[in-house]
């Protein structure tokens, strides 16, 4: 018999803990687990659970193999899960000196490498030399507050190769977990950081106590926009209604576990970006989605007033008041 490839889930934050349980809910399975710091792995193996994140979710540590050497993890597994927050992916991968050739590399971050202006998958292939039949994507409408509480998700593996993005599916199916494949890499990635850049404006309008009313439009609006900037940044057949795309943004812009709508809620309010950002103490993805989505659509030039509507907030220190002002005369 075959022996299953090893997974090695890279991150200690709430995604990354949630991707491990979903990882470890066969039972005959051990992963491999890179966290950065050496005191959070041991408070793990301590008390069972992650004391940062989801520390409701206990985990058999007997099947977790733990390290803060990126390089060890790296050579141990065959599968890599990489789940940390885009702003911090380059700071992780520093240390990185194991070649990543012939690795399955996924990608479990909505967003996109700043300064570099490139989705996750194609950081891999461009930086570290990763096949693009080793990349695949995964995405769909998952918080990971929900993963914790065994809620009913639905998740969409991209990738090139259908045969590697079948092998990831089949790997992460549960008795909560449902999964399909699609080969629309690019548009899986470039709508989970649009979806949050959207939530951010539905959040500064709740702030700015915008009713539901207008939330629905401005929704509605925001899968235009998005469809629009997919079609012309990668043109492929693609149902923008399925759970990957409309679906992840129905939660992200909804939802009481979303990071980037609370985010924007205190943005409305009257916070400053800084203040919001310390008082949430956890990466809104959405903040540097907006401005590498802004920068990469002025070589496209997309119609995208939503989009501009959050820059203008976020970067330009427009009033948010007066920039959904505008913005709600454009809606339809």
């Amino acid at each position: 018999m075959e022996k299953a490839p090893k997974i090695a889930v890279m991150g200690g934050g709430s995604w990354a803990t949630a991707i491990a349980k979903i990882c470890l809910a066969q039972r005959d399975r051990s992963i491999c687990w890179y966290m950065r710091r050496d005191e959070q792995i041991e408070e793990f193996k301590k008390y069972g659970h992650n004391p940062s994140y989801l520390s409701t979710v206990q985990f058999d540590t007997d099947r977790i193999y733990f390290s803060s050497n990126i390089n060890e993890i790296v050579k141990k597994s065959d599968i890599l899960i990489f789940a940390t927050p885009s702003p911090f992916l380059k700071q992780h991968l520093k240390k990185l000196r194991a070649s990543l050739k012939t690795k399955i590399v996924v990608s479990a971050i909505k967003g996109i490498v700043p300064d570099e202006n490139l989705n996750i998958s194609e950081y891999f292939h461009r930086i570290y030399n990763v096949p693009t039949d080793n990349l695949l994507v995964i995405s769909g409408p998952s918080h990971a507050e929900e993963v914790a509480m065994d809620h009913l998700t639905y998740l969409m593996i991209g990738g090139h190769n259908r045969d590697n993005a079948k092998l990831m599916a089949e790997m992460l199916q549960c008795h909560y977990v449902k999964t399909s494949v699609v080969d629309d890499v690019f548009g899986l990635e470039y709508a989970s950081v649009l979806k949050n850049v959207y939530a951010i404006a539905c959040g500064i309008c709740h702030g700015l106590k915008y009713g539901d009313n207008f939330q629905a439009v401005l929704v509605s609006n925001a899968i235009q926009e998005m469809n629009r900037f997919l079609n012309v940044v990668d043109e492929k057949q693609r149902n923008i209604n399925e759970s990957a795309y409309l679906g992840d943004l129905l939660v992200t812009a909804y939802s009481k576990f979303s990071r980037n709508r609370t985010f924007g809620t205190m943005i409305g309010k009257g916070y400053s970006v800084k203040t919001a950002q310390l008082e949430m103490e956890m990466i809104a993805e959405g903040y540097y989605g907006t401005k590498c989505i802004y920068e990469i659509n002025k070589g496209y030039q997309v119609n995208m007033p939503i989009l501009n509507a959050v820059y203008n907030i976020l970067y330009g220190k427009i009033s948010p008041a007066i920039e959904i002002k505008v913005l709600s005369d454009l809606m339809r």
